[in-house]
């Protein structure tokens, strides 16, 4: 929200003097005004044990603009976010929490998919391919959510991780699919032992242990 200051023309006409009659009171080195949030500084003027500052001044430390208006000075300041400094390095360290909850979101999303296969092969009873559509569209659209949340270089990092996980939950779907429309018969034993499961356990196991850490690593599993 923009934020206007008024300034009456006798004030302004005093602080436009204070150059004038103050020079000879102002040491170069006097005292100066800091504004957190906003870098820079500008020099104080020190009359009768009173501090001013000119308007010129104040406007260029809070990056406002200068308009006039009859009688009066107005000082337009930019709006609060504008004000906001960019991150540092080490602020982009670690992982979004934003991030961090919807890839572990996606991870269980993933997970029940996982889940509904092996236990249809398990206890062989089919699964409908419209079922196992929609959870495709469910965890695509959960991977979308995580990379728009992605904010930080570990979050960015991260990212093919997840990709990597859905990509290998599809496999695993599409093997099971082309198994069942040939009518052959999978053993329960079949998903316990198969690499690809086992992989795609190891990469949600260790993908929420990694955001629990604050530290990206790469995870081999989720490729």
């Amino acid at each position: 929200m923009k934020t206007t200051l008024s300034v009456i023309a006798t004030l302004l006409t005093a602080l436009s003097m204070l150059p004038a009659n103050g020079h000879g009171q102002t040491a170069p080195k006097g005292p100066r005004l800091t504004i957190a949030g906003h870098t820079g500084e500008a020099q104080l003027l020190e009359v009768n044990g009173k501090l001013y500052i000119e308007v010129q001044a104040l406007a260029r430390l809070t990056q406002g603009t200068l308009s006039f208006k009859a009688d009066q000075t107005i000082l337009t300041l930019p709006p609060a976010d504008a004000n906001v400094q960019p991150s540092t390095p080490h602020g982009e360290a670690g992982f979004s929490i934003a991030f961090a909850q919807l890839g572990i979101e996606e991870m269980s999303v993933i997970r029940e998919w996982r889940s509904a296969v092996v236990s249809a092969v398990q206890n062989n009873t089919p699964v409908s391919e419209d079922w196992l559509t929609a959870q495709h569209r469910l965890a695509e659209k959960g991977l979308s959510l995580a990379f728009a949340a992605a904010s930080t270089d570990d979050d960015r990092n991260a990212s093919p991780l997840l990709s990597g996980e859905f990509n290998n939950m599809q496999k695993l779907s599409e093997l099971y699919l082309s198994v069942r429309k040939q009518a052959a018969y999978i053993s329960p034993d079949t998903f316990g032992s198969n690499p690809l499961e086992q992989q795609i356990l190891n990469c949600a196991r260790d993908f929420v242990a990694m955001t629990q850490s604050q530290e990206f690593q790469d995870q081999p599993g989720c490729r």
